[in-house]
């Protein structure tokens, strides 16, 4: 079976970007809002950080379970030969667990019910992330540093999405996770059923051996840990947001979500801007390991500068930051993960594994946020360690060799 060698049109990409838009907004608006507030104990005996402390806690067993169920989702929709296609009953399914878990989040009060909702939402986004990404190494060849640019420019909007929903409409907690998982019961559905899935022969499949994946290579594992860095790194920065706003900068508590959503609409314009471009010039020129790395190196920036100037003004200069770094290490890097997978048949699993990494760090960075603040009192030995991290992961991916054909 070869690769794909089609170009696709504006339709595809319409309806891809779409369906990554609301798979972010229902992943990172409870992270960067929603679980915060719902977990928050300014009045507890323990303070402020024992919230920090549990939301933590509550994110990275989502993320626990979103390793597990991505790449097992992946492997069984490389081998699905259903009516449906290959790919889109993942999507589908995936979109709807995360819908009915969103609601069931929605209505929790203590802490062990909020992370059973949270793995839910978390295996969910893993199952249709995996299906989704697949689709580029099915489906494309020369525009896979566009499609990457879709995913990173959808994370930025999609957070943005959801956050200004629920400040905008005056939503409370129960009210923006129940808009959430409408959001993504009707977008989700929509965009699986019109996105094509091409399927290949069935024999094909049955006969493919599944040691012909390259995950277990080198050059993968310098890319998944890579990733996974610079992501939890990405987390310190972004993660604990709300928080840092409240107790760091002791911003005033009734419009410290206005102030959330101003910063993370400098961080999506940012992130935009360095996905479309990252993605073009990395396709164009197929340069892609140095700018990886550079662009790790400009995320670590946001962290020095919070950490050495903590205000709101220098807020805005470290969002701009994060977004470039960020948003270009993410396309460019998922466009250098799809050069890597010689397997057709093993796409899903593979580049599954890549979201894990990605969404793990997410997940993982304000549970180690909550411990350095836990420890130290503060946000300055995050910040600090937000810019280490975020090096020695782009600094990781120099280890990434492309076999060549």
């Amino acid at each position: 079976m070869t690769r794909a060698q089609r170009r696709v049109g504006t339709a595809w990409f319409t309806w891809f970007t779409l369906a990554w838009l609301v798979l972010w907004a229902i992943q990172l608006t409870p992270v960067q809002l929603l679980i915060p507030l719902q977990l928050d104990s300014p009045d507890d005996a323990d303070g402020w950080v024992r919230g920090v402390v549990t939301a933590g806690l509550v994110l990275a067993v989502g993320g626990a379970a979103g390793l597990v169920a991505g790449p097992l989702a992946g492997a069984w929709s490389d081998r699905t030969t259903s009516p449906l296609g290959r790919r889109r009953p993942w999507a589908l399914a995936g979109t709807w667990i995360g819908a009915v878990s969103l609601v069931g989040t929605a209505f929790a009060d203590r802490p062990v019910p909020v992370a059973l909702g949270w793995i839910g939402v978390s295996v969910g986004v893993a199952v249709s992330s995996s299906a989704l990404t697949a689709m580029i190494a099915d489906q494309l060849e020369d525009q896979r540093g566009a499609a990457s640019a879709a995913i990173g420019s959808a994370q930025a909007i999609g957070v943005i999405v959801g956050v200004a929903a629920v400040t905008l409409l005056g939503l409370d907690v129960t009210g923006g996770y129940l808009l959430l998982a409408a959001l993504v019961a009707l977008v989700g559905t929509v965009t699986s059923l019109l996105l094509p899935d091409p399927r290949p022969e069935a024999a094909a499949l049955e006969s493919a051996p599944v040691e012909t994946s390259t995950v277990s290579g080198v050059p993968f594992r310098w890319l998944w840990t890579g990733r996974l860095v610079v992501n939890v790194g990405n987390a310190l920065g972004t993660g604990l947001l709300f928080f840092f706003l409240l107790y760091g900068l002791d911003r005033d508590p009734d419009h410290a979500e206005d102030d959330l959503l101003l910063l993370i609409v400098v961080y999506t314009v940012f992130v935009v801007v360095a996905s479309v471009a990252a993605g073009s010039w990395s396709d164009r020129t197929g340069r892609r390991h140095g700018l990886v790395v550079a662009s790790a190196v400009v995320q670590a920036a946001a962290g020095v500068v919070l950490a050495v100037a903590p205000s709101y003004a220098a807020g805005f200069v470290a969002a701009a930051l994060i977004g470039t770094g960020y948003g270009a290490f993410m396309t460019v890097g998922l466009a250098l993960g799809t050069d890597l997978l010689p397997a057709d048949v093993d796409h899903a699993r593979d580049l599954g594994l890549l979201n894990v990494s990605a969404n793990l760090g997410q997940l993982l960075g304000p549970l180690v946020g909550a411990g350095l603040v836990a420890a130290s009192g503060g946000f300055t030995l995050v910040f600090m360690t937000s810019a280490v991290l975020s090096v020695a992961g782009g600094l990781m991916t120099r280890g990434v060799r492309v076999p060549r054909e």
